[in-house]
């Protein structure tokens, strides 16, 4: 078997590799014994049929390309094994360039492989990681917070004061035309909260049940959602009920109503839990930042479009997740930023370039130092996982439960488990007051 290996552009590589007339002829034997298995010819059994009367039957060309593609799956992982150093991405792309009678077979395949990834300097960047506290007066907004969540609430006839909640229909319009996605039925407004855009609560005080009000709003300019940041947005909103709240006391009462001793043992916990989560997210922050650092260190050869596209699909099954967790739609979130799912992969490619060549980068930090996860943490990971959905009797615990012994499942968990290695590491060596 004869290769030629041709270095092209985007990280490809092109294998033009050529079967000789000798070495070809095994798998014509091999691609008529099949066709014959497929053809009735009277007065030979399947796949006895000579091959000279099988030629004249269906054409020497049909025997011949299944003798191709016999050929390139037998012939085409040795070729690429032997002449690609770099990791391949993805499917190959085949074409036969030579099929006839009495001649070489040849075909060639182009590749993505992983990009060449030179390391600069990994160690010693002194990142400092924030140091965080927690005071009292958030400690007393969390307090409230869970007042507000416990509220009592009675039905009242009176007119809406503030801290009110109110039961509306709301109806939105730009320039008399209705906002798609704005006919909301029982809206439950919090008066005080500007939920909705900032000046919205204001207007429905001292209103009462069966009022209709009708009333313009300016959105600001920043406003999250991209098709009202700016516009004077106009509303009728039919309050339907209205309920006088209650918050409960902040007493020992309180806190076992939530299984805590008293108030100053809540008051404890919160601290304690606020701080840990201020301190995970400052040491994310940090990481991000080394990161950065770590990225524009290094230099990368040209990344194939494959792997950008595939962590954008990613980010969006990510963001799919997520707003699903919070009980929405995705297709209404792309309709809030008047933005279709392709345009939305659009704006996400920057990002994901960052985070294909924050794993290139792990890839080979890992290799250069030699880090490894012991069979011992894998199993005993795996171990754990199978330990937690066990108690879930949930149908996606169970279809997990299926897939959790399988190859792919086990190389996802030990490649997860070796870049958080490789990260620790990075942050022993980069990141002052990480612990």
């Amino acid at each position: 078997m004869k290769v030629e290996k041709k270095d092209l552009e985007k990280s490809q590589v092109e294998l033009q590799i050529e079967l000789s007339v000798e070495e070809f002829k095994p798998y014509i034997k091999k691609g008529a014994a099949k066709v014959s298995k497929e053809v009735k010819i009277d007065g030979f059994r399947s796949g006895q049929v000579p091959y000279d009367i099988l030629k004249k039957k269906i054409g020497e060309m049909t025997i011949l390309e299944e003798a191709g593609r016999i050929a390139i799956n037998s012939t085409l992982e040795k070729a690429i094994k032997e002449n690609i150093a770099s990791q391949p991405i993805g499917s190959p792309k085949v074409d036969i360039t030579k099929l006839a009678p009495d001649n070489p077979f040849s075909y060639k395949v182009v590749l993505a492989v992983l990009p060449e990834v030179k390391l600069g300097d990994y160690k010693g960047l002194k990142v400092k990681q924030k140091k965080v506290e927690v005071k009292d007066e958030e400690v007393d907004k969390i307090l409230n917070d869970m007042r507000e969540m416990r509220a009592k609430e009675v039905i009242t006839s009176r007119e809406i004061k503030d801290t009110d909640k109110a039961i509306a229909d709301i109806a939105m319009y730009l320039d008399k035309v209705p906002l798609e996605g704005g006919q909301n039925k029982d809206t439950a407004i919090i008066i005080g909260k500007n939920y909705i855009v900032p000046g919205f609560d204001k207007k429905l005080i001292n209103a009462k049940k069966g009022d209709v009000l009708e009333f313009k709003l300016e959105y600001p300019k920043d406003f999250h959602m991209k098709n009202l940041a700016g516009k004077m947005v106009e509303f009728k909103v039919t309050i339907k009920e209205v309920f006088k709240r209650e918050l409960p006391e902040l007493s020992d009462e309180f806190a076992a109503s939530l299984g805590i001793k008293n108030i100053e043992e809540l008051k404890v916990n919160i601290k304690k839990s606020t701080l840990e989560q201020k301190k995970r997210e400052a040491a994310q922050l940090a990481e991000k930042e080394m990161l950065e650092k770590l990225v524009e260190k290094t230099r990368f050869g040209d990344i194939p479009q494959i792997l950008i596209e595939h962590e954008a699909d990613t980010m969006i099954h990510e963001l799919e997740h997520t707003i699903s967790q919070q009980g929405a739609k995705f297709e209404d979130y792309l309709a809030s930023i008047n933005k279709t799912k392709d345009q939305l992969i659009l704006d996400l490619l920057p990002e994901a370039v960052k985070r294909v060549k924050v794993s290139l980068l792990l890839r080979e930090i890992t290799q250069a130092e030699k880090i490894k996860v012991a069979e011992e943490e894998l199993s005993k990971y795996l171990s754990e996982t199978r330990k937690q959905y066990e108690k879930d009797s949930s149908k996606e615990a169970k279809e997990f439960l299926k897939k959790i012994d399988s190859v792919e499942y086990k190389n996802y968990v030990l490649n997860a488990l070796t870049s958080r290695k490789t990260l620790d590491k990075l942050r022993e060596w980069n990141i002052e007051n990480s612990k």
